[in-house]
């Protein structure tokens, strides 16, 4: 397939829906699988990181039943029958690119008197995951690695310990990994954080009948074996809003431009972007706030914006880790120095985030500095993205791999003089299938 090349856009007004949260769809299915009873997931994301979970509980003798031939509404039917239902795999266990799907099945995994091998992809089999064995260590669990990376060997036990654990960082991806295998541990499992990760998993088990305590302001949690088996439920899963973040960009740096984004979840720990474009003066409203299934949703309409820079650091970090790709799109072009700081945890993502958000911004001919924990951005006040100087024609740009740069990359080209070129676009799809096909139809020049 040839590489995608994304023109500048002019008059960008559309309603949007946004695909299923990509953090709700992999817990639905986790806790649909462990729970008795018939789990209805709608909206499901069909994301080949979902995909790989949905197949991974397939292994264990899960029937989920799809219904993906409505695009617009894709369903799940999970017929979990417990805990106890479940079944040795017969083989290893392939995550793809999925360190949400590697890492809290590890959790959960660690609990069951069996053994799993979980490999994954390239990009997946070098990243840390120390973060998560070491603890589980202390609980019990008997894991081997290569070095502290996948492939991992799990020697499943019944006999997992209750530990508290201080976290030395924010990560729903470590928190939730230990609240599964607490569902198996004796005593109390209690997980302490620096600052408030997302509490997706926190919710979803208080919905399917696990009680959750919260301590200290939220920043500990702790979790015990349930008396009762989990219950199944049904689920809407909002928009991802991780997802919509590319086209809340889109909105204020495209001219005479206006997006509704419908139904994206506005769960408090993941609306970090809002709070980003409130502090860079972005014309933006939240509208139709319901809640279901314990996750609040809204839409969320952005308009062409005169764009200020901001600093962005600290606590706000963990609420929009996924977001800062396209954050610094928005920064670059707006009025004035933007400084992003505080992100190490970047450079343990699908690819080293800030050294690859620095180049793709350069490659569009942004000054930037690359700093250790971030990045200084100086703002082009509007002006369309002019490439670098050595850009003859389009502006190519390589994702190496990491969904969020190519989709960063393209939501550039639509306020570009010369286009961009995304190289390796197909890593899109690990968690936005369908994102070209909403720039076509909106007559974005591919």
């Amino acid at each position: 397939m040839a590489n995608p090349i994304i023109s500048k856009i002019k008059n960008f007004k559309k309603s949007i829906k946004i695909p299923g949260d990509k953090s709700i769809s992999h817990r639905s299915i986790i806790f649909g699988s462990i729970a008795k009873g018939r789990t209805e997931v709608t909206n499901f994301l069909t994301g080949e990181d979902c995909i790989c979970t949905q197949k991974a509980f397939e292994a264990l003798g899960v029937e989920i039943e799809t219904y993906y031939g409505t695009p617009d509404n894709p369903t799940l039917r999970i017929n979990g029958k417990g805990m106890l239902a479940l079944q040795e795999p017969k083989e290893e266990i392939y995550l793809g690119n999925s360190g949400t799907g590697m890492r809290l099945l590890s959790g959960l995994f660690a609990g069951l008197p069996f053994e799993f091998k979980l490999t994954g992809d390239e990009s997946l089999s070098s990243r840390p995951m120390k973060r998560v064995i070491n603890p589980l260590t202390e609980m019990g669990a008997s894991i081997d690695s290569q070095d502290g990376k996948a492939p991992l060997l799990i020697h499943g036990t019944n006999n997992l310990q209750g530990i508290t654990y201080k976290s030395p960082i924010a990560s729903a991806q470590v928190k939730s990994c230990l609240l599964l295998a607490g569902l198996n541990a004796e005593g109390v499992t209690t997980i302490i954080e620096p600052e408030k990760s997302r509490d997706h998993s926190e919710r979803m088990l208080e919905y399917f009948g696990s009680p959750i305590s919260h301590h200290s302001a939220s920043l500990e949690v702790s979790i015990k074996k349930p008396e009762k088996d989990l219950f199944a439920q049904i689920i809407r899963v909002p928009g991802d809003i991780s997802s919509a973040a590319f086209f809340m960009v889109a909105g204020a740096i495209c001219e005479n431009s206006e997006l509704v984004l419908e139904n994206v979840g506005i769960n408090p720990t993941r609306t970090g972007i809002l709070d980003v474009l409130t502090m860079m003066k972005v014309d933006f409203s939240v509208e139709n706030i319901s809640d279901e299934a314990r996750e609040p949703r809204a839409d969320i309409i952005v308009k062409s914006s005169n764009i200020k820079a901001c600093e962005i650091s600290s606590d706000l970090i963990p609420r929009l880790i996924d977001e800062i790709p396209v954050i610094a799109i928005l920064a670059a072009q707006a009025e004035g120095t933007t400084v992003i700081k505080n992100a190490e945890e970047l450079k343990v993502k699908e690819s080293n985030r800030i050294a690859t958000t620095v180049n793709m911004l350069k490659l569009l001919g942004v000054n930037v500095e690359e700093t250790e924990d971030g990045m200084i951005i100086e703002g082009l006040a509007g002006k369309a993205f002019p490439g670098a100087k050595d850009s003859v024609n389009t502006i190519a740009i390589d994702s190496n791999g990491d969904h969020r740069i190519a989709m960063s990359s393209a939501i550039a080209g639509l306020h570009s003089e010369k286009g961009v070129e995304i190289i390796k676009s197909e890593f899109v799809n690990t968690s936005f299938p369908g994102f070209f096909e909403i720039l076509r139809k909106e007559e974005a020049k591919i």
